[in-house]
């Protein structure tokens, strides 16, 4: 990811050149679209370190949140570093106009670009539909839930640079056909729009984690089956699951063991529960189950039949 940033920083300058002597605004955005783009990698590898800590004593879930603050703050600086950047000198070009020069050295740095570009794209998309396949579901789906924010990240980017590359050579190119900037600056402002719904898309995403996100309802589906398939297990009353990093989660639930059930045959009742839930879904690290009277009980003792 290093290299990947490294690259992204170089491609950025290029373009803020190439921007200058073509006088184009869509290039200018460009160049501060891959300065983002560079901000963003930087943090997502951030996130991928620091979200990799093992759990300790003062963490005891581990640090698997953490990859979605910095994650989210990639968002941020996609927003502020690219869209705001990209809005201002598109406006601007519409209301003030401006002076085109020689597009050449633009069309080649776009074209060099498109190929960096489009083979990130293409081992990001392949790797993201490596895990659909593993995951059993649609890429298209996978995509939109996955708690690796990271992979979105980098999938949705590169799409975005690519339409960005797009839409800078459409304004260089109605410019150098009608010698108007409009065009230029309806690219730039048309690129911001792009970054501003990437932006949105991640910073969702990450806070949707980071607030607290449930396994999709088929997963809890399956483990509540697993849990009622253990010997002893009569209902499971609650269940509550968590999403603690890509490939972390947690699993609490409200169990009612048969009333003549020893005390040891609940524990290991308990431990079989375990292992059949980590056999099924090797993701989940935390299962802890608590023995709740059923609803039928709790009547007969007058309590209330909702634990």
């Amino acid at each position: 990811m290093l290299v990947a940033a490294a690259a992204n920083l170089g491609i950025a300058v290029a373009k803020a050149v190439a921007g200058v002597i073509s006088g184009s605004s869509a290039m200018l955005s460009e160049a501060a679209h891959s300065v983002a783009d560079t901000v963003t990698e930087l943090m997502l590898l951030v996130a991928l370190k620091r979200g990799g800590k093992p759990a300790d004593e003062d963490h005891p879930l581990g640090h698997g949140a953490e990859r979605y603050i910095w994650a989210l703050l990639a968002a941020v600086a996609t927003f502020v570093g690219g869209a705001v950047f990209s809005f201002y000198d598109g406006i601007h070009t519409l209301v003030e106009g401006e002076e085109l020069g020689d597009p050449l050295v633009s069309y080649i740095v776009l074209g060099v670009a498109v190929l960096l570009e489009g083979y990130s794209l293409r081992t990001g998309v392949r790797q993201a539909r490596g895990e659909a396949a593993r995951f059993g579901v649609r890429f298209r789906t996978y995509l939109r839930h996955t708690p690796d924010t990271a992979v979105k990240a980098v999938v949705l980017e590169d799409t975005a640079a690519l339409a960005g590359l797009v839409l800078a050579a459409g304004g260089l190119l109605g410019g150098q056909l009608t010698g108007s900037g409009v065009w230029d600056g309806l690219a730039s402002v048309l690129i911001g729009t792009l970054l501003l719904y990437v932006a949105w898309v991640l910073g969702r995403s990450n806070a949707e984690l980071l607030i607290g996100r449930a396994l999709p309802v088929p997963v809890r589906e399956r483990i509540r089956a697993e849990l009622l398939a253990v010997e002893h297990i009569e209902a499971v009353l609650e269940l509550t699951t968590l999403v603690q990093g890509p490939r972390q989660a947690l699993v609490a639930a409200k169990v009612d063991f048969r009333d003549v059930a020893t005390a040891a045959q609940v524990e290991w009742a308990c431990e079989t529960a375990e292992q059949r839930l980590r056999e099924a879904f090797p993701a989940i690290g935390r299962v802890y189950l608590d023995p709740t009277p059923g609803y039928a009980q709790r009547r007969e003792e007058g309590l209330n039949p909702w634990p």
